[in-house]
C-alpha cells in the first residue's frame, strides 16, 4: 500500500513537471502574432495551416482564384518578425516565426523557395512617411493617366 501511494505521489509531481514544462525549452518559444485572430481559432490554425495554405493555393493556382481566405500572404503579413535593427527577419533567421514550430518539430518549410518570406507592403510602406506615400500615390496617378 506505501508503494501504491508513492507511486500516485510521484505521478502527481511528474504531470505537474509536465505540465509546466511548456514555458521550458522541451517546447518552441512561440513569436506573437501581430494581429488578434478570431475566427478560426488559433488552435485550429496550428493544427491545420497545412491543409489552408494547400487547399487555398490549389484554389489559387489550379482555379485562378486569388480571393482565398488563408493566403500565404496573410500569413506573414500577420506573423512578422522585427530583427534587432527593426526590420523584417528572414526565413533564415532563428526569430522567424514559422521556424519556431517547424525546427521542433524537424518540418522542412518549402514556401519561401519561392514566395517572399516577408512583408513587403509593410517594410516598403515603413520607409516613407504619410505625405510621402500620398506624393507617390499622386504621381503613380498622373502617369498611369
Amino acid at each position: 500500500m506505501h508503494r501504491l501511494i508513492n507511486l500516485v505521489c510521484i505521478g502527481f509531481l511528474s504531470f505537474g513537471s509536465v505540465a509546466s514544462a511548456q514555458d521550458s525549452d522541451l517546447f518552441p518559444s512561440i513569436p506573437e502574432a501581430l494581429y488578434e485572430l478570431e475566427t478560426p481559432h488559433p488552435d485550429d490554425i496550428r493544427e491545420n495551416h497545412m491543409n489552408y495554405l494547400r487547399h487555398d493555393r490549389d484554389a489559387t493556382m489550379r482555379l485562378g482564384d486569388r480571393d482565398v481566405e488563408f493566403s500565404l500572404k496573410s500569413c506573414v503579413d500577420c506573423h512578422a518578425v522585427r530583427g534587432p535593427d527593426a526590420s523584417f527577419v528572414t526565413i533564415d533567421n532563428d526569430a522567424y516565426f514559422c521556424k519556431a514550430c517547424h525546427v521542433f518539430a524537424a518540418v522542412k518549410i518549402d514556401c519561401f523557395e519561392c514566395h517572399n518570406s516577408r512583408p513587403q507592403a509593410i517594410e516598403i510602406t515603413g520607409m516613407f512617411g504619410a505625405d510621402d506615400m500620398d506624393a507617390l500615390n499622386e504621381y503613380l496617378e498622373e502617369i498611369s493617366q
